[in-house]
């Protein structure tokens, strides 16, 4: 039957309208954004402060909608507003909203009817699937489409490793794979990626950290200098929190969006690597007052950013706003997320970009138990995927070894970062902080509560210099990014060994090879999570630039021929990952040693000598625990000479039938299966006579 009233533009079919000649009906108004229902499309939005909303239809690659559809009252619960359209074709539709409201900007309303408002629950997002396509500014219009996410994961399993026993490897899903040498035919992809899990494997990581796949606009900001094209190449600034990167697949995927991403989730899992995802909620792309409204700014702005008193833009992530995450609705926003990307894509873990933001009131001041960290830290969903803080952010708030953890987070350790490197290079009065960062930086997380699961170990990342780097330049060279080499941090703590950048100095080569292979070794032997970037296992190289944020060229693509040309640096990184693996004591706690020895002991120079002078540049560190399956006494010795002379070093005395023998020095080029203990000054007295700047590991054996 049809009832007919007076409303203009409406009819109704039984229980449902027709508005603008589409029918439609009261939607699903706990199910956000845009999803199938049986014979249409359920779309949801909220907004606490707009008088109305409208959707918008658009044909793919046009600028103006084919339909405009005004949620009715009946559509409208609270804040929220839901309604199912029938008989649309979701894969010719793209979608949009706007707002009516208050514009107002002291009081941060920022409500434009004529604005087109990106759906922030999109599962993808129109127009972006073609790297570095040129756009006009004029013409950014951001739209949404529907996604069927109905991907088999058949018998899926995570695999669930324990944060110690976590190797992870840092990498950009473009810069991995994009360079020719590569090898790969899918560059630049997630299939590219794919297509290097033998490589992966047989490196042995077992976790990598993907940079920002979260999509954004690599062109939002482009420029070009010095002959270059400079754009948002890293991806730190977010346009839509729950879609993945378009540009990043290999093909066009219509309303399949994320399914080559899930493919590679899956096939990364099934050989034993866990995937943590870069996110980023501490800003996004809009920017502060000069940027632009596309999502959050014309849905919400004075909820969803915190604001000055006068409107204006808090700015503790340095990229021109804060996300005001400790307001309820930025709260459920961020976990609705979350636990959509560990449903959908089945992701083992989450890496917090400036994750002290993440712990500040609405007014900007640091909370001291924080909403939000306490929600992720106890939500169901999320109860065994690692969350990964980097604790501090860009206005200040320095939190590692105190973020609010409930025993569930784990910290980037920039302490480690800082100590060792200092240490390694060797820098007065580093020593204790050396020993207490490679036996677990207890002194910052405690034994018994968070212990060696609280801390990420690493000495380089995509922010700083690479290893081969850090032994290379003293100084950053940042001129390509075009800012007068102002932009990236200025405290590196690097040495360049003499001589600046490339050299052909034999006695220096030696040396900076050496000290790769002393980094590398201790952060392999040190207790908690370990993280080192992509390439570095190949002393790949950005050229002194350590703030390579805008640079999609050699400068941060890996070179693969380097995997060749160092190929003694990639051998010996196999080894001491090998080693890793195969030896629980140097990850963490493992049970109580049969032979009587400590856990954990200090040797430094001398046996059982702890002592750390400000002069103290040599150290020894014996961990003594048990083999997995608690069969035998695992003990390992660590002994690292940051002095410029060579020194003996005594190791522990050891009970009858057992001996030492040492597994690897540094001092020496490594090879495969090579016989160490016939290399080195080795006495017989357990006494080593170790070389200027070299790491040694010694193994308890049987006689």
């Amino acid at each position: 039957m049809i009832n007919n009233d007076h409303t203009e533009g409406r009819t109704y079919y039984g229980h449902t309208d027709v508005v603008n000649g589409y029918r439609i009906r009261p939607g699903k108004f706990l199910r956000n954004g845009a999803t199938f229902v049986p014979g249409g499309v359920n779309f949801t939005i909220y907004s606490n402060g707009a008088k109305s909303c409208t959707l918008c239809l658009f044909h793919r690659n046009e600028d103006e909608p084919y339909a405009v559809i005004p949620f009715p009252e009946s559509c409208c619960l609270g804040n929220t507003y839901s309604m199912v359209v029938f008989d649309i074709d979701a894969k010719d539709f793209e979608y949009a909203y706007q707002f009516d409201g208050e514009y107002d900007v002291n009081r941060g309303l920022l409500f434009d009817k004529n604005n087109y408002i990106l759906d922030p629950y999109a599962k993808a997002v129109a127009g972006q699937g073609i790297w570095g396509e040129e756009k006009d500014p004029k013409k950014r219009i951001y739209r949404a489409r529907v996604v069927d996410s109905g991907y088999d994961w058949g018998n899926f399993k995570n695999t669930s490793l324990e944060p110690k026993d976590m190797i992870i490897y840092e990498m950009h899903v473009r810069g991995f794979t994009n360079d020719e040498s590569s090898g790969v035919k899918h560059r630049g992809t997630y299939e590219g990626i794919r297509e290097k899990i033998p490589y992966l494997l047989e490196l042995g990581v077992n976790a990598v950290e993907l940079m920002p796949i979260f999509e954004f606009d690599e062109m939002e900001d482009v420029r070009e200098f010095d002959g270059e094209k400079l754009m948002n190449y890293w991806g730190y600034s977010t346009v839509c929190f729950f879609a993945p990167n378009t540009a990043y697949a290999s093909k066009h995927e219509y309303n399949r969006e994320g399914n080559e991403l899930r493919e590679l989730i899956h096939e990364l899992n099934r050989n034993g690597i866990e995937v943590i995802l870069d996110v980023v909620f501490n800003h996004t792309a809009e920017g502060n007052e000069m940027g632009p409204c596309f999502s959050f700014k014309g849905i919400d702005n004075n909820i969803y950013y915190m604001l000055t008193p006068d409107g204006k833009y808090y700015n503790f992530s340095g990229c021109g706003n804060v996300l005001n995450c400790n307001h309820p609705i930025v709260q459920q926003f961020i976990l609705e997320c979350l636990r959509y990307w560990v449903v959908s894509y089945r992701v083992d873990g989450f890496r917090f970009d400036l994750a002290s933001i993440l712990g500040r009131n609405e007014d900007g001041s640091p909370m001291s138990k924080p909403p939000l960290l306490q929600s992720l830290a106890f939500d169901p969903v999320l109860g065994k995927v690692k969350l990964i803080a980097e604790a501090w952010d860009a206005g200040g708030l320095y939190q590692v070894g105190s973020f609010p953890s409930w025993n569930r987070w784990a910290e980037w350790n920039g302490r480690y970062r800082d100590d060792m490197r200092c240490f390694l290079k060797g820098d007065y009065g580093m020593a204790q902080a050396a020993i207490n960062r490679i036996t677990g930086s207890l002194d910052l997380y405690g034994k018994e509560n968070r212990g060696e699961n609280a801390t990420v170990n690493f000495l380089n990342c995509h922010d700083g210099f690479t290893l081969y780097d850090m032994y290379a330049y003293n100084e950053k060279h940042n001129e390509k990014n075009g800012w007068n080499n102002t932009d990236g941090a200025n405290d590196n703590n690097s040495w360049n060994c003499g001589v600046e950048g490339e050299t052909q100095d034999p006695e220096v080569l030696a040396l900076r090879n050496r000290l790769r292979k002393n980094a590398f070794a201790i952060l392999m032997c040190s207790r908690g999570s370990a993280m080192f970037l992509a390439g570095d296992e190949f002393c790949n190289t950005q050229f002194g630039n350590n703030n390579a944020y805008c640079q999609d060229n050699i400068t941060s693509w890996l070179d693969w021929n380097r995997k060749d040309q160092y190929s003694e640096m990639f051998e010996f990184c196999k080894f001491m990952i090998r080693l890793r693996r195969e030896h629980p004591i140097l990850r963490g706690r493992s049970g109580p040693s049969g032979c009587g020895f400590p856990e954990v002991s200090i040797h430094n120079k001398t046996a059982w000598n702890s002592q750390c002078d400000p002069d103290t540049r040599t150290i020894g560190i014996m961990f003594a625990g048990r083999t997995e399956g608690n069969i035998e006494d695992d003990i390992i010795y660590i002994g690292v000479n940051a002095f410029w002379e060579s020194v003996d070093v005594q190791l522990p005395n050891l009970p009858l039938g057992r001996k030492w023998r040492v597994l690897m020095n540094t001092e020496f080029e490594h090879k495969r299966d090579i016989n160490y203990h016939a290399l080195t000054n080795w006495t017989g007295k357990d006494t080593v006579k170790m070389c200027p700047r070299s790491v040694i590991v010694a193994i308890v054996e049987k006689a």
